[in-house]
């Protein structure tokens, strides 16, 4: 009797498993089958580990076979961001500087998830150390929307959300910055979560923004979302942004009654800029929850304007400082031995090695962060940016001691065409509008598919909560999640 495995579920796969009605390694071997015939497509993966993911499904098996399972994720496998360094795999955050870059430890992430006895299938594709909204600033290929295969599908995280979308993993890892998990997710139509800032570890995360970053999963449902969070978060010695927090709800009792929901829809989310077809699609999800008991208010998150470009202020002031270590000499590739480069003396070290091995987005974003800290600039820009993140994390409080949650689109416009925005960085910049301000306040979001545009484009819904309100947004996506089944379509590849 062949059991089928399209589109499993965290829940349906460990069932199988659970069951003995498949092994690991032949959910193992199905997955990377499917790499070996669809991925040269969707380039979602940068490194595929065959041999590793194997022994693991193996190792998992003769668990299994022993009655001593790990738990619900063992023998499961999964897909991990290169922006996340794994122990004996190549990790290179999608850039030349970490070509051949080895890591001898784990993120504490990978360690709770091998713990747990995961499956890494490989290591997916991403923007260059997480910078960009498309997945085409990527050294090594452009990842493409297996909806529409001519389209990115979102970024920094793309790989990990075409994987999914592909069926070419159960479940993944992404990280998010202002919107990197999220807006793949959407334009993807899978599911993603950013945690509460300090609920899951960054330690062994290359960092980009370390006041912004966090790790999160991406998954097929609302459940795989909560399982996986359930296992990576908490506190981490070694990350000291980290909290003692856990989960209070467990995956398989996300239950909440709609009826005594308060549900908030910021006016500012819905202004010019934001494409049509999208509003039609997210105001019908919101209508889809008054429809089923909640109460729909309007509220106000006033500083909404200021978010982009605070954000994008911060943020490059914060890689300025984390690639200054891309230097030729301590870190990384180095233009030094390089005679093609003709390289002098330390100077020459400096520039030839971040001019050769770092790409246009990064370079750009380095020598505006570096100006905005220089004499002279830092109060005029980063000062003041710092002062509108705290009006920003304000007005979430404020409007979430009305509200238990909030509305709004994940991104102003659907999927759009390869090569579209490449050269108007601005612009791309500028659809981060309804992501980034949550990694301004520390507050979590989930993306959850909301239905598609008539050109059959996905559109996102963005579900916002408290700070460590993670089991409220997470059981409120799944009752909207029960009532719909936009997430049981994928793309026909």
């Amino acid at each position: 009797m062949i059991i089928p495995m399209e589109n499993l579920t965290i829940r349906s796969a460990s069932k199988l498993l659970e069951e003995k009605k498949i092994t690991s390694e032949q959910l193992t071997r199905y997955y990377l089958d499917r790499i070996e015939r669809i991925d040269s497509t969707t380039n979602a993966y940068l490194l595929v580990c065959k041999e590793y993911a194997l022994k693991k499904a193996k190792e998992a098996d003769e668990r299994i076979s022993a009655g001593k399972r790990r738990g619900i994720l063992d023998g499961i496998p999964c897909a991990i961001k290169d922006l996340i360094i794994t122990k004996d795999i190549e990790t290179t955050a999608a850039s030349k500087v970490l070509k051949g870059f080895i890591p001898p430890f784990s993120a504490t992430v990978i360690n709770k998830l091998e713990d747990a006895g995961v499956v890494i299938l490989g290591k997916t594709n991403c923007d260059e150390f997480g910078m960009g909204s498309s997945t085409e600033n990527s050294a090594y290929e452009k990842t493409r929307n297996p909806w529409d295969l001519t389209r990115v599908p979102g970024g920094s995280s793309g790989g990990s959300a075409v994987a999914l979308a592909a069926d070419l993993c159960v479940f993944a890892l992404g990280t998010d910055t202002g919107g990197s998990i999220r807006q793949p997710a959407a334009f993807c139509s899978v599911t993603g979560i950013k945690p509460t800032y300090g609920r899951v570890s960054r330690y062994g995360a290359i960092p980009y923004g370390s006041s912004l970053d966090q790790i999160g999963p991406m998954g097929k449902s609302i459940e795989d979302l909560a399982i996986v969070l359930e296992i990576i978060g908490g506190k981490d010695g070694l990350d000291s942004t980290t909290v003692e927090k856990e989960l209070k709800v467990k995956s398989e009792k996300l239950k909440v009654d709609l009826k005594k929901v308060k549900l908030g829809v910021p006016k500012e989310y819905f202004l010019s800029g934001l494409d049509e077809d999208v509003e039609k699609v997210v105001k019908e999800a919101i209508k889809k929850f008054e429809k089923m008991g909640a109460k729909i208010e309007g509220i106000s998150l006033p500083h909404t304007e200021y978010a982009v470009p605070s954000y994008y202020l911060i943020a490059m002031a914060e890689i300025s400082s984390n690639l200054a270590r891309y230097d030729g000499v301590k870190y990384g590739n180095s233009a030094y031995g390089k005679e093609e480069l003709e390289v002098k003396n330390l100077t020459d070290v400096y520039f030839k090695t971040r001019g050769q091995y770092l790409g246009e987005e990064c370079k750009r974003k380095i020598i505006l962060g570096t100006f905005e800290l220089s004499a002279g600039y830092y109060d005029a820009y980063y000062r003041k940016a710092q002062k509108a993140r705290n009006l920003i994390k304000q007005d979430f409080d404020k409007a979430l001691e009305k509200v238990d949650a909030i509305l709004t689109p994940v991104s102003p416009v659907s999927p759009f065409k390869l090569g579209e925005k490449v050269d108007d960085p601005l612009s791309m910049y500028l659809a981060d509008i309804y992501t980034v301000p949550l990694n301004l306040a520390g507050v979590p979001g989930i993306s959850v598919p909301a239905g598609f545009t008539p050109s059959d484009l996905p559109v996102g819904l963005q579900i916002i909560g408290p700070r460590f309100g993670e089991e409220k947004i997470l059981a409120i996506a799944k009752e909207y999640e029960k009532a719909t089944e936009w997430h049981t379509k994928f793309p026909k590849i």
